[in-house]
This record gives structure tokens, C-alpha cells and sequence, in this order.
């Protein structure tokens, strides 16, 4: 069966480690992503859903808010915002999808979602000094790992903020861990594990990118398109449901990213896009894509011949 991403096997010796909770390895990390990306500082979590549920409590004086986000989206993203205390209204923006995008700006700073895209010097180039800028290192993200994510920004204050949230509000002093609670926090941190993992995975990562990198050029030249996603790449079809079922009896695992959460019944009482009582859409693009978008392996093991034949098979089902 040709897997949608390749998920790489680690074996890691936790005799190397002082402390599986919160050791060196993870301060180094997070020092390599924060300079492979052009930020100063850099906040390692345990997963990007907490990082954006973190962020939105950093500024919870502000609350109430309504988050606009769009429809097409994972669905931890509207969740982590609706657990923060704040209310998502749903947009149809779908060219967000394999890229970074602005979740919201706040009167100071805004917040770039970056949890399908990394490349190098990308916070210097997308982003402000004091912006913030939100990446994951879920198994099937660009650099991925055993989940996990991290927040990057050039504000020192942000900074200190979140690395005393993430472990349990603990008081956080010229680099050096006080004992003592400051404020109520969180259990957010990086395990050490998860941090060992993406420091080996950062050794061929770019030749991961520049293999899906011709993937996608492969992929551009066979269907037309000009997609420049090296997580996700996504077509359009008549129907999104039985491609991938005629491709998964091909021995091709095929994706759908993402259905319409204005859709969901959960999401609807803070969906003003729709009338009252009949679900009547109003999301026309998010609404379309919900149908017809499918998203191809994008695995950077694949074999030519094994491209070839995927090539072929989407041919015959488009």
C-alpha cells in the first residue's frame, strides 16, 4: 500500500537524558529551529493545538473574542480557540491550505499559523518583531517528530510568558528554572523525547523538501496545476469520496484536507455564515472543496515507478 506520508522509526536511549521532562536537548531545539526560521526565541510544546490554545490565553484580557478562521480547516485549530474561552465564526478562505496564514491580529501583534509549511528564514520573512508564529511537529508535518510544537518570536516578554506557561506557570529567570509558581500555568512543555526526535529528523530535513520538492514539480506537470505545497498536495475531483475509495483499492492511501467544519452541528452556533434553522450554506468555495478536494502522497520515499503508477490511477479516476 503506497502511505500518503512516510512516517519515519526512531529508536532513542533514554539513558542520555537527565531529565525526560524538561533536558538540555530541548533547549536545543528549540535554539535550532528559532535560528533555522530567523526568530530570537523559540517555545517548545507538546502539540501546535496547545500552542495556539496557549496563545490565545496569553492575551485572554481581551475576552470575549470572535476568532474568524476558515472552513476548511483541521479541526483542532476551532477547537483549541473555543476551549481558550473565545468563539470561531467561520470564513471561506480556502488558498490557506499547505501554507502559513494569519489565525488573527491583535491590536499589537498578529498570529501566523504555520503548522503545514517550514522553510528556512520564514519568520524573518513572513512576520514582525513582535508577531508570533506557530509551527507542529505532528508525525505527518514537514519535519515531523512524536507530535509537538513550537511557538517562535522575537519579543523577549511573549517569550518568558509561554515558557513559564508551558510548565505550570513556573518562575523562569536568566535562563535558569526557580522553584516556585508564579501563576496558575499549564502542563505544556516538550517532553525531551519528542525534542530528541525532531533534532534527528533535522538532519535530512532538507532533503526531504527538496525531494517532495520535485514531487511536486512531477505532480504539476501531470495534472496541471501550480501548487507549491511540499505537506499536502491537493487536487480537485467530481467526487472526493469514491476517488479515494477506487484509490485505496489501487493500493494508494489518499487524503481529504479538510471537510467544512461550518458543516458540523457542534460548530453552528458560532457560525453566522448560515440562517437559522435549515443549515442553509453560505460558504460557496468551502462548500465545493468539501466535495471535491483529495489530497495525494506526498511521501518522500516513492520509487518512480511507484509516482508513475499514482499518476496513472488518478488519471483514470479524475
Amino acid at each position: 500500500m503506497i502511505q500518503l506520508f512516510h512516517i519515519n522509526n526512531h529508536t532513542i536511549d533514554t539513558s542520555e537524558f537527565s531529565n525526560l521532562l524538561h533536558d538540555d536537548v530541548v533547549i536545543q531545539f528549540e535554539k535550532k529551529i528559532a535560528e533555522y526560521v530567523g526568530a530570537k526565541y523559540a517555545c517548545a510544546v507538546n502539540s501546535a493545538t496547545n500552542a495556539i490554545f496557549l496563545i490565545m490565553k496569553m492575551e485572554e484580557y481581551l475576552k470575549p473574542r470572535t476568532i474568524r478562521i476558515p472552513s476548511i480547516i483541521p479541526p483542532v485549530v476551532a477547537n483549541a480557540i473555543i476551549m481558550s474561552g473565545n468563539e470561531v465564526e467561520f470564513k471561506d478562505n480556502v488558498k490557506w491550505i499547505g501554507d502559513s496564514y494569519i489565525l488573527h491580529k491583535f491590536r499589537a501583534f498578529k498570529v501566523v499559523d504555520s503548522a503545514q509549511k517550514l522553510e528556512k528564514n520564514q519568520f524573518k520573512k513572513e512576520c514582525n518583531s513582535d508577531d508570533v508564529m506557530i509551527f507542529s511537529h505532528y508525525p505527518t508535518k514537514p519535519l515531523g517528530g512524536a507530535d509537538g510544537g513550537v511557538i517562535v518570536t522575537d519579543d523577549y516578554n511573549k517569550y518568558r510568558w509561554m515558557k513559564e506557561a508551558v510548565l505550570n506557570g513556573t518562575t523562569f529567570a536568566d535562563n535558569n528554572w526557580e522553584r516556585g509558581i508564579s501563576f496558575p500555568g499549564y502542563k505544556m512543555y516538550m517532553s525531551s523525547i519528542q525534542a530528541k526526535i525532531l533534532m534527528n529528523n533535522f538532519e535530512t530535513f532538507d532533503k526531504k523538501m527538496k525531494v517532495l520538492g520535485k514531487l511536486v514539480d512531477i505532480y504539476n506537470r501531470e495534472f496541471g496545476y501550480e501548487n507549491t505545497s511540499k505537506h499536502l498536495y491537493r487536487i480537485e475531483v467530481l467526487d472526493n469520496e469514491k476517488f479515494v475509495q477506487n484509490m485505496k483499492n489501487a493500493g494508494i492511501v489518499c487524503g481529504i484536507h479538510y471537510p467544512a467544519l461550518h458543516k458540523n452541528p457542534i460548530y453552528n452556533t458560532s457560525v453566522k455564515d448560515l440562517t437559522d434553522g435549515d443549515l442553509q450554506i453560505l460558504l460557496p468555495k468551502s462548500e465545493k472543496l468539501d466535495k471535491r478536494t483529495v489530497s495525494l502522497p506526498m511521501n518522500e520515499t516513492l520509487s518512480l515507478i511507484e509516482i508513475e503508477y499514482i499518476v496513472d490511477r488518478v488519471k483514470e479516476n479524475m
